[in-house]
């Protein structure tokens, strides 16, 4: 359970369902709107990426850790970006970015195999829930725009679902000669499902040919890919890309600066890839949950509960860090090791999606977070028009 901090921000939040259901329709004509995911596995340290420098307590309880925050972008007078995240600052800065901070899942323990079940099924506990969030999500889109496709060798369990999706990631393998992939096409050619099939598999190795060589290990190649694949008009709408390392338990000050580093690049990798279409997408980074707030005997962190996340994208109405801050005290942490989460990540995750798609926050937060029963969302997270709230 959350403390009373949730229950002030929810009454904050939860006024955003009245104020625009009655305005808002459900998405149903084609949608030019992009979604991207951004997983961090390993639990992603929120002190770290964005760091509490304005907190009394944070210096002290930090370390070594905290001097890294000398030289991050100052977000306002409490919060201070990362220095690895220099693309992501701009983004800040010129309102296209917003994080929120102190903010978890409904999971309070911490294996990663649960939390990460219960951040990508939306569930309220692990394994409740049978499909992902994402698949869901695909419901909310009309029928001629609800692709999706994971930029990963398999499908994560957030796109898993009724829906089908899609799944690509470059091959160790070495590549087939134009002349056999010839023969194999015309060999599908009487068949109308494997042709299909066989068309579209051939158009995507044609948009990711020259990516090839990076095997999907490069971040700032994954970007790029990623950019290709949603790119085309009738390209995926939805996709997810899975970035894994951020397990910090010793280490962490140069480990976690380059994840960040890579993390930074994939980002700017997809805005340039996406080029116009910028202004049209949404990215989501989010984590299954935080880590401690002291530092361990080995200059890492260990497992804990509050952690940040972040949605950047060119129809953001950024340029803000979202928290009710519980504070650094040693009183005020999350059985006494963790930041204290005051935010709700489902809350955050269904406000985004419903004001990006234009979709009514009620349905939205029903569909893609039943099993928590909330029904809030956030308020002016996509910029406005006159009459079109939550459109561009």
């Amino acid at each position: 359970m959350l403390d009373r901090r949730h229950v002030i921000t929810s009454a904050m939040l939860g006024g955003l369902v009245s104020a625009f259901a009655p305005r808002m329709a459900f998405a149903r004509a084609a949608t030019a709107k992009r979604f991207v995911f951004i997983i961090q596995r390993g639990a992603a340290d929120g002190l770290g990426t964005i760091g509490a420098a304005g907190d009394p307590a944070f210096a002290g309880a930090r370390g070594d850790l905290a001097a890294d925050f000398a030289s991050g972008a100052r977000l306002d007078g409490l919060f201070t970006l990362h220095p690895a995240l220099a693309t992501t600052a701009g983004l800040y800065a010129r309102k296209q970015a917003v994080f929120a901070h102190a903010i978890a899942s409904p999971y309070r323990d911490r294996s990663h195999f649960d939390g990460q079940n219960v951040l990508e099924t939306g569930g309220a506990t692990a394994y409740q829930v049978k499909d992902g969030w994402l698949n869901r999500l695909l419901d909310l889109l009309p029928a001629d725009s609800a692709r999706g496709i994971a930029v990963a060798a398999t499908v994560p369990m957030a796109l898993r679902g009724r829906r089908e999706v899609a799944s690509y990631a470059p091959s160790n393998l070495p590549d087939a000669s134009d002349d056999l992939l010839q023969r194999v096409a015309m060999l599908y050619q009487g068949d109308a499902q494997l042709h299909g099939l066989w068309s579209e598999a051939m158009a995507t190795r044609t948009l990711t040919s020259d990516l090839a060589a990076a095997n999907g290990q490069n971040a700032a190649a994954t970007g790029t890919l990623a950019a290709r694949l949603i790119a085309p008009a009738n390209g995926a709408r939805i996709a997810m890309i899975e970035t894994g390392g951020w397990d910090t338990h010793a280490g962490q000050r140069g480990r976690l600066a380059a994840q960040l580093k890579g993390l930074d690049a994939m980002i700017g990798a997809l805005q340039v890839g996406l080029g116009p279409l910028w202004a049209q997408t949404m990215v989501l980074v989010a984590t299954e949950f935080g880590r401690t707030v002291a530092v361990n005997g080995t200059g890492g962190t260990d497992h804990g509960t509050g952690a940040s996340a972040m949605v950047l994208g060119g129809g953001v109405a950024g340029g803000r860090v979202i928290a009710d801050w519980p504070g650094l005290g040693a009183g005020a942490l999350y059985e006494g090791r963790g930041l204290r989460p005051t935010m709700a990540l489902d809350a955050f995750i269904g406000g985004a999606v419903a004001a990006h798609f234009g979709v009514e926050p009620g349905h939205a937060m029903a569909t893609l977070f039943p099993a928590s029963a909330r029904t809030l969302a956030i308020e002016g997270l996509v910029r406005t028009s006159p009459g079109r709230c939550g459109m561009n």
